[in-house]
């Protein structure tokens, strides 16, 4: 072939290429549901179980989300890393079965169905109790019909035809088998103490169902006029309180001072009224006082008495002329509560609406007078601000309690009042559903005792045999107490992050009693019979004609009408009242072990559960009732390790709030960006703390997709065809020895993360193999001899094996993650190789390079490439392959020759030199017109370097 037939060739039909069918662009709002539906048509799902039956058990317990709205990003986030869990121990090659749950009875959706009430005009008390849950039910199960398809659209790996709700007649007979075992084994007991009640819903509420907010609230300083003491001084003296719940005041009974704090005697110049202050306190009273009364004056009086010698005084409520309960002495208690952090180092003791308050006041023989009501209101007998005056309202109305308000107006007619203002600013419980504040209420409720020894013991696990119920106690007795088996428990189980231990111990070492009963409609029933005094029936024989009635008609099954029916003849019906209250949900929720992985109705399912999983405030939730409940019934926790993940935020780290406008939505994320999208956002940031979301992250989440989508790209088009395999290992370039000896490296580091759920890392590991050591490095030097080395080329062929051993790897680590583009890439290159997501951990080649060396090489080419932009910003040359490179001998590893340096660093020509810098120039040589490279075999620009012209040759002879 003459040199001008040379110069005048089109050698593009002579270059191989990469060839492939899959797009750049993505188009994964309209992609994903095409795939979503071929799953669904091929029930992918259980496929994956009958593949991995017999294998190894992981069972993650899905913590039930409440069936009420559309998911948000939270939801997204949970799911998404749930999901995680079970695809990558599915890949690690075990059985790892996911069983969606919702949590349909309790306070979110009873509200809603009232909410529709209220528009309606309706009111819910004549309404039937029966229908009223009906409606409820619908509700719910509207909600978890449109949440599971959201699920699925996440692409969510599940058993979503075949889910657990709480509101399932054997789930709801399960969990009364549960109660039956506390109280069968006297593990129950009715009580009143101060709960927290909401006025708003007229029910109790847990720690889980409240919030904190941050209110101004009236603060004031009442006098209580001292009549008896032991201390002569103080007869006549008035004990100041200072208190920011006015509305406690009409139900004061007593007050408590700190046995060691100082007081001091404090007198209103130009009267003989004298005050008792802790002294610390007494100049922030008396800045209170002169803001209230500015032309008033107050003086100290020189003696200090120490809070024991108070013990025996007694004072009289600023009321006690309405007579009756407030003609009763108020006694001044010690307590080791009081504290000089703020008011007055008195603290008035009303014993219905006070921890504290409630225990010293029952210490003392004062006994809570319940003059609250449910919609917090006084009694209609109560004597002051009852029924007779109109001026009554709930306790948490703000006006109500304002400086104006009734109880401030009588308190200052009564001359008691020293100090009003609507100023003080601090934190106050919410109810989180109706974000109506809550007072701690005295009412008859039912409890789990935290200090009782329990009969505990080893649990059989193989017990189980038809539902939870069935559950036998235990078998031998340590006689421990719930709050001490729960403590140890928390000792074994792994927590991820370890400072979940320490949470959720914080929590469980200082809880009171678990309060189990609401006073309300939507729930599983206390179905225990109580007789008039007070005690309840223990008759198993009973427990299971209920658990029986409830298994088949649900809690309807708990009527007045089949009283008799469930006592039997053993027992009179007019002995005993049935109880009407339901159980706490999160009593419902912490059995949801027991009706899922023990029932048999899920029998790919085993207890206890390998790991929980939901968000740090479910150390207060799920987590918490859920080891409550377990340690009770079966003397452990019934899983073996907890993660956590932190809320997700805004872009600036502000709480999402739709009156801000800075909500995420991830339905509308999927049909803009995808679900993968949301996927890998959700899998690359530190979920263990509070992370961000917004339209830039996203943004940039995009960019990290489309270049993890261009590596399988390249892989794709670069395998086109490919059959071969390089052979044996000895023979390959110790460059893709090297490749592979990364890969190696990255599938240990892989599973490492794995192992502590360490999803981000996993996720950052992958991007970055793929990004830096794929893309940046081993493609862009291989190209040249992917695209212009001869089809029999060694070189070649032992590239295009590593990347089918990089294909096959890549596309198993990357399926948890980008569950749709993996699906995608897989089928592209086998259309008839089934799903990705059936595929087991790959089997990497355990190769072996020199780390160091090759670390160091890559150093030199990046500091080669820097050299480089300058003339190429400058236009003196285009491209890396016009340059001539000198780099410092001492920088350049062992073994490599300049023709290895030039081949590597993507450059015409390297020399070395004993500078200490690198030096680039323009070259000299000539352009070979087929593989672009300037080398001195080629004669003139566009003409054939040798290896060029060896494999044109060879075509043109084919």
């Amino acid at each position: 072939m003459s040199e001008s037939d040379q110069t005048q060739r089109d050698y593009r039909d002579t270059v191989f290429l990469p060839k492939t069918d899959f797009p750049m662009k993505a188009g994964l709002p309209q992609k994903e549901p095409q795939i979503l539906a071929r799953w669904q048509d091929e029930k992918l799902y259980q496929q994956l179980r009958e593949e991995r039956a017999g294998r190894e058990k992981f069972i993650l317990h899905d913590g039930p989300p409440y069936a009420n709205g559309d998911m948000h990003i939270g939801h997204a986030l949970n799911r998404i890393l749930k999901d995680m869990v079970v695809r990558s121990q599915s890949l690690l090659g075990k059985d790892a079965p996911f069983v969606p749950g919702w949590d349909c009875h309790g306070l979110p959706i009873e509200w809603k169905v009232e909410e529709q009430y209220r528009k309606k005009k309706k009111d819910k008390k004549v309404v039937p109790a029966a229908e009223f849950r009906q409606e409820c039910r619908e509700y719910a199960q509207k909600w978890v019909d449109v949440q599971r398809d959201q699920l699925k659209r996440l692409g969510l790996m599940a058993d979503f035809d075949n889910p657990y709700l709480t509101m399932q007649a054997e789930s709801e007979a399960t969990i009364v088998a549960e109660l039956m075992k506390f109280a069968e084994a006297g593990n129950l007991y009715r009580g009143s103490k101060p709960v927290m009640w909401s006025p708003v819903e007229e029910t109790a509420l847990a720690e889980a169902e409240v919030e904190y907010e941050d209110i101004t609230s009236t603060q004031i300083d009442v006098a209580f006029e001292i009549v008896e003491s032991p201390i002569e001084e103080l007869v006549g003296a008035h004990a100041v309180i200072w208190t920011t719940t006015p509305w406690t005041i009409p139900v004061n009974q007593a007050l408590a001072y700190g046995p060691e704090v100082e007081y001091a005697l404090v007198e209103w110049g130009g009267t003989n009224r004298t005050f008792l202050i802790a002294k610390p306190l007494v100049e922030a009273f008396i800045e209170r006082f002169h803001a209230a009364n500015p032309t008033e004056h107050l003086e100290h009086f020189g003696q200090i008495f120490k809070g024991s010698e108070l013990a025996g005084t007694i004072a009289r409520h600023p009321m006690h002329h309405l007579g009756g309960f407030y003609a009763n002495p108020r006694p001044l208690l010690a307590g080791d509560f009081v504290t000089t952090d703020s008011g007055t180092g008195l603290v008035h003791m009303s014993p219905d609406h006070g921890e504290d308050d409630f225990l010293l006041c029952r210490e003392h023989g004062i006994e809570p007078v319940f003059a609250v009501m449910g919609d917090g209101r006084y009694r209609d007998d109560w004597p002051w601000l009852g029924g007779n005056d109109e001026r009554r309202r709930a306790v948490i109305n703000k006006p109500f309690n304002a400086p104006d308000g009734p109880i401030c107006s009588d308190l200052r007619e009564a001359g008691a009042l020293l100090s009003a203002s609507d100023d003080y600013q601090h934190s106050y419980p919410h109810s989180w559903r109706s974000k109506a504040k809550v007072i701690y209420r005295c009412t008859p409720q039912w409890f789990v005792p935290m200090d009782k020894p329990l009969d505990t013991g080893d649990f059989d696990v193989a017990a189980p045999e038809g539902f939870g119920a069935a559950v036998a106690m235990f078998t031998s007795k340590d006689h421990s107490t719930l709050r001490e088996i729960a403590m140890r428990e928390i000792e074994r189980v792994k927590f991820y992050p370890e400072k979940g231990r320490r949470r959720i111990g914080s929590m469980v070492e200082g809880r009171p009693d678990w309060v189990l009963s609401r006073q309300r409609a939507w729930g599983v029933p206390i179905t225990l019979f109580v007789r008039q005094d007070g005690s309840y029936l223990q008759d198993p024989q009973v427990n299971a004609r209920v658990i029986e009635a409830v298994k088949r008609q649900g809690v309807d099954a708990w009527d007045e009408s089949r009283k008799a029916e469930f006592l039997g003849p053993d027992h009179d019906p007019a002995e005993f009242e049935m109880v009407t209250d339901i159980l706490d949900v999160w009593f419902d929720s912490g059995c949801t072990h027991a009706f899922t992985l023990e029932s048999g109705r899920w029998p790919d399912q085993r207890w206890p559960a390998d790991l929980y999983l939901e968000g740090s405030d479910q150390h207060r939730g799920w987590f918490q009732s859920s080891l409550l409940e377990s340690s009770a019934t079966r003397g452990r926790a019934p899983y073996d390790a907890v993660l956590t993940h932190g809320f997700t935020m805004a872009s600036d780290g502000k709480k999402m709030s739709k009156s801000l406008g800075n909500t995420i939505d991830p339905l509308k994320v999927m049909e803009q960006y995808g679900a993968d999208i949301i996927r890998l956002w959700a899998l690359s940031v530190d979920f263990t703390e509070d992370h961000r979301i917004g339209d830039e992250i996203l943004k940039g989440v995009g960019d990290q997709y489309r270049r993890l989508r261009n590596t399988f790209r390249y892989l794709l088009g670069a395998l086109d065809g490919f059959v071969g395999d390089m052979g044996d290992t000895g023979e390959i370039p110790e460059l893709e020895v090297y490749v592979l000896a990364l890969l190696a490296d990255l599938d240990g580091k892989l599973k490492t993360a794995l192992e502590a759920y360490d999803f981000n890392t996993y996720t950052r590991l992958l991007v970055d193999f793929c990004n830096e050591d794929l893309s940046a490095f081993y493609f862009d030097i291989r190209k040249d001899c992917l695209y212009c080395d001869g089809p029999d080329s060694t070189r070649r062929n032992a590239y295009r094996t590593v990347l089918d051993i990089l294909f096959h790897a890549l596309v198993r680590y990357a399926a948890p993650v980008l569950v749709f583009t993996a699906e995608e890439v897989w089928t592209t290159r086998y259309p008839e190789g089934g799903s990705v997501h059936l595929l087991e951990w790959p089997k990497v080649p355990g190769v072996s390079a020199d780390g160091a060396r090759w670390e160091k090489l890559r150093d030199l080419r990046e500091r080669v490439t820097e050299a480089i932009e300058p003339l190429r910003r400058d236009k003196t040359i285009r491209s890396s392959l016009e340059a001539d490179v000198v780099v410092p001998d001492s920088a350049v590893p062992e073994g490599f020759s300049d023709a290895d340096l030039a081949e590597l660093f993507i450059t015409a020509s390297v020399a070395r030199s004993d500078s200490d810098t690198v030096s680039v120039t323009r070259t000299d040589e000539n352009k070979c017109g087929r593989c672009w490279r300037l080398l001195p075999s080629v004669s003139e620009d566009g003409a054939l370097c040798d290896r060029c012209e060896d494999v044109v040759t060879q075509m043109d002879a084919a």
